[in-house]
């Protein structure tokens, strides 16, 4: 029996984090909040096309197969203009988002930087 899987999700959290790394520290850390990131996530989603793939089951399961596996699985090389235009949806996600959220962003990073960044007394 075959399994039909969605190969965009995986390649686009692949490109995602790749876009990230390219931003400042105050953007991945904005980013690595769970809600933020799936929102992001679903931004690109909604602007890409889905790509599936037909796997057998025992594909999905087995934990050594040969690198062309399923969890290795990315979108098929696509021509430089396809993933430059997914690195600008990447990046037009990250702009609307931190736009649109900045105040919240603001609240959540500085609860957790806040909590523990006391000043020393230590020093006298």
């Amino acid at each position: 029996m075959k399994t039909l899987v969605n190969l965009t999700h995986q390649s686009v959290l692949g490109e995602i984090e790749s876009v990230l790394d390219t931003y400042p520290y105050h953007y991945q850390q904005a980013f690595a909040l769970s809600d933020l990131r799936q929102e992001l996530i679903t931004f690109v989603l909604n602007r890409v096309p889905r790509i599936y793939k037909a796997v057998s089951e025992e594909q999905i399961y087995l934990p050594d197969l040969p690198e062309e596996s399923l969890l290795s699985h990315k979108l098929p090389r696509s021509p430089l203009g396809q993933q430059i235009h997914l690195q600008n949806l990447i990046h037009q996600g990250i702009c609307s988002i931190m736009q649109e959220k900045s105040d919240w962003i603001n609240l959540h990073l500085c609860e957790t930087v806040q909590t523990g960044c006391e000043p020393s007394h230590w020093f006298g």
